[in-house]
């Protein structure tokens, strides 16, 4: 096992000139991530996905729990761990007075790479740096950047790597690439750690992975089955009575969700379901407004789990 997380916490005390304020960011998480597996972390912005990866990438002390990390203790062998894992941190670290090749050649040489050159040169490629791997870092965009940050989490190919939001501020194209890169890392058998608010992301690239909403894990396991635990299939209705549909529509349903005039029916078969269910509406003089039938999504999971939606909070595209 790459990282064996037990009852972590962190609390976080601000101050101003209206008092103290005391904020829970981390309230017991508990991770297991195999070895040679893209492992996620999803949740809105504020769910404490940044605060759990610091503490497991040594850069902040829990206040509570153990863990394990690429084989060596948390609190007790922080050193041990850093030479193991890459990371790339949401604010990038990107040298304005250096340029991306030099800042590359010091990192391979720093991590004992055999070949910095070359190492350099095949991030360089990866990310569609070449023709800027030349220029100081403050005449880079912060697109630019973002890329640059994650080359340098890579130039070394590290057995664990810690990704926190890393494709946020990509266009489409260098957010494929870097799946693509995440892919290969994870095929030549190197671990990543993965947070994201995207729900796309998380369920195109995660093996398996951790909701995470108010400092705790909600639900695990690999988005197929977090999905089908949920259910096949979910039938949006928009209705005049949304609530009086739920009661009628009960015995169709796994489970329902009410958002105003919205009712929103979990069912096993949602295709065989959904004739009767339009039946049932009629018969009961129900106007239905709008209907749409779909396969549960990784939203539809953190609504169950949290009674609200992931895109509702602002964080997911």
């Amino acid at each position: 096992m790459m990282i064996n997380a037990h009852g972590l916490r962190k609390t976080f005390t601000t101050r101003s000139r209206k008092g103290s304020q005391t904020v829970e960011a981390v309230r017991g998480v508990d991770l297991e991530v195999q070895r040679g597996e893209i492992y996620g972390v999803l949740g809105p912005n504020g769910a404490g996905k940044t605060t759990t990866i610091r503490m497991l990438a040594t850069l902040i002390a829990p206040d509570a729990g153990t863990a394990t990390v690429a084989g060596h203790d948390l609190l007790k062998q922080p050193r041990e761990i850093r030479r193991r894992l890459g990371y790339v941190s949401q604010a990038g670290g990107v040298d304005d007075m250096s340029t991306p090749r030099a800042q590359l050649l010091f990192a391979a040489r720093l991590y004992g790479v055999a070949d910095p050159a070359a190492a350099a040169e095949e991030v360089l490629k990866t990310f569609d740096l070449a023709e800027l791997a030349d220029r100081p870092g403050r005449t880079l965009s912060g697109g630019q950047k973002r890329r640059v940050s994650l080359a340098l989490g890579l130039v070394h190919t590290p057995p664990l790597l810690f990704l926190d939001e890393p494709t946020t501020g990509l266009d489409p194209q260098n957010r494929a690439n870097l799946w693509d890169r995440i892919r290969q890392l994870r095929d030549q058998g190197t671990t990543v750690l993965l947070s994201t608010h995207y729900l796309e992301e998380a369920d195109a690239l995660c093996d398996r992975l951790a909701i995470v909403d108010h400092g705790v894990v909600v639900a695990e396991g690999t988005p197929g089955t977090l999905k089908r635990e949920l259910s096949g299939d979910v039938i949006t209705l928009r209705l005049d009575d949304a609530a009086r549909g739920a009661e009628v529509l009960r015995p169709y349903a796994k489970e329902t969700r009410l958002d105003g005039e919205l009712l929103r029916v979990y069912a096993d078969d949602g295709e065989h379901a959904l004739p009767s269910m339009l039946r049932t509406l009629e018969e009961h003089g129900l106007g239905l407004k709008s209907v749409a039938l779909d396969r549960s999504t990784l939203d539809d999971v953190f609504l169950a789990k949290t009674g609200r939606s992931l895109r509702d909070t602002g964080a997911a595209a």
